[in-house]
């Protein structure tokens, strides 16, 4: 259960009724921006998550952008976001738990990888690796997009955001993270 009210447009008011009636026009209302509705700044905020998406299709396509996203997620153990990308994997008929990855899309599971669990260590043997693909502005939108996934995937991680009713039948295809399990807290 979540740890704060997802909010239904009936409760919403002022800049948060706006959006929400936004959202429910397009068909767009998830678990998550029922949270960020609390607040129309930090919803406004989160939602350049898409911004960051849709630079990321045209850089690298949209399939390798899901792939990353997928890494992204898994790797920071968000139940949320990791099972919406396991949907995703899954509509590109691949198998999110055996993914057999080219070497750009290696690559870009790494880094995602990297950036989770130690950004300040993510290695230059792997950026030189990048940089035979992708250009400085490239890898800034690439890099750019992890930040605003990981922000997503600690906002639902944090407030426990209730997995969305869709993904409810992959529920028992999240596989929690193991690597911060020997991390002293």
């Amino acid at each position: 259960m979540a740890r704060i009210k997802l909010v239904e447009l009936e409760e919403t008011t002022g800049a948060e009724k706006e959006r929400y009636e936004e959202l429910a026009g397009r068909n767009a209302v998830t678990n998550m921006k029922k949270g960020l509705l609390n607040d129309a700044a930090t919803y406004d905020a989160y939602m350049a998550w898409y911004t960051s998406w849709n630079r990321l299709v045209e850089v690298i396509g949209e399939k390798d952008a899901i792939l990353y996203a997928h890494a992204i997620s898994t790797t920071n153990s968000c139940q949320l976001c990791s099972l919406f990308f396991i949907s995703d994997v899954k509509g590109l008929g691949l198998d999110p738990a055996n993914l057999q990855y080219d070497e750009k899309e290696q690559l870009l599971a790494e880094l995602g990888k990297q950036v989770v669990i130690d950004p300040t260590s993510v290695s230059e043997e792997l950026f030189d690796k990048l940089r035979k693909f992708w250009n400085d502005q490239e890898l800034v939108v690439i890099v750019g997009f992890a930040g605003q996934m990981i922000a997503t995937n600690n906002f639902n991680s944090v407030f426990k955001i209730d997995v969305d009713k869709r993904l409810l039948p992959l529920v028992n295809e999240f596989k929690p993270a193991t690597w911060r399990d020997s991390i002293q807290k």
